[in-house]
């Protein structure tokens, strides 16, 4: 019985990884300005969040001042990193989008000395030469007018948002609920971006609302809520290692719905990514 318990978790985070994985083939297909999308994305999730939160019974009061500046600067560090990786998707393909972003483990774990008591690991600049060599593989030309070369470095970019977004609100506001958390980011972050409603392009929402709707109910709302739930039941490290998947599902999503095929530099660089990502959810769970 346990067994089979233990088998439906896994499930389940195998299950919402999948459905984050979606965020690569929408970002890329979706026919609209990026932060446009972005805008929509998380006025959808805030909207499902909020009667998530209502029907839970999880309170929503915010108990201090400097909570509050740190759910505002957590939601701008999100806005940041979703905007940035939706560049990468558009500049490149979902393959490079995705893979660069998750170089952000590494730049977490290089970062977090600079947020917390945690002593500077060595290790870790091993582990952030190795994921150089990986980008170097995935554009080895380094021509930045290479649209391979944009989609990386707005992919940086992007995952540099999200790790100090992780770092920040992991320093900060850990007593809170992580559904109310996400409601709130992406509630700023609506009032935020609301003004690039009346300065871009919104017209072709009209035959996009359907993508526009799966990427904020499918991947945000239900993605997100079943890989934070499957932290009851599994470590975080595991969790990660399972959710750095993201990418593979993301390659395979692209390819039978956008007809993406990746290259041979994309698999060996995105492979030392990997690699990286799987190494550190591996020490982090011995320390």
């Amino acid at each position: 019985m346990k067994q089979n318990s233990h088998l439906n978790h896994l499930l389940w985070l195998t299950v919402a990884t999948i459905f984050i994985s979606t965020s690569g083939a929408l970002g890329k297909y979706i026919a609209l300005p990026t932060p446009v999308v972005i805008w929509w994305r998380s006025a959808i999730a805030a909207v499902f969040l909020l009667v998530l939160c209502l029907y839970k019974g999880i309170d929503l009061k915010i108990y201090t001042r400097k909570d509050r500046w740190t759910f505002l600067v957590g939601a701008v560090c999100m806005g940041a990193h979703w905007i940035t990786y939706f560049y990468a998707l558009k500049f490149s393909n979902v393959a490079i989008g995705m893979l660069s972003l998750f170089t952000f483990p590494v730049i977490t774990a290089l970062l977090e000395p600079l947020f917390s008591k945690v002593k500077f690991d060595p290790v870790h600049i091993v582990l952030g030469i190795i994921v150089l060599v990986g980008i170097y593989i995935l554009a080895p030309d380094l021509d930045i007018k290479s649209g391979q070369l944009q989609g990386i470095l707005f992919g940086l970019l992007s995952a540099v948002c999200y790790a100090l977004r992780i770092l920040i609100l992991k320093s900060h506001v850990v007593k809170y609920n992580p559904t109310m958390l996400m409601f709130y980011q992406v509630a700023i972050l609506t009032v935020i971006l609301a003004p690039v409603l009346y300065v871009m392009d919104t017209s072709n929402i009209t035959t996009q609302y359907p993508y526009v709707i799966l990427l904020g109910l499918l991947t945000t709302v239900i993605g997100h809520t079943l890989f934070v739930n499957s932290l009851k039941y599994f470590k975080a490290s595991t969790a990660s290692i399972i959710g750095s998947a993201q990418p593979v599902f993301g390659i395979i999503i692209a390819y039978f719905f956008l007809k993406e095929i990746p290259t041979i530099h994309t698999f060996v660089g995105g492979l030392l990514i990997l690699c990286t990502v799987v190494i550190e959810s591996i020490r982090s769970k011995k320390a």
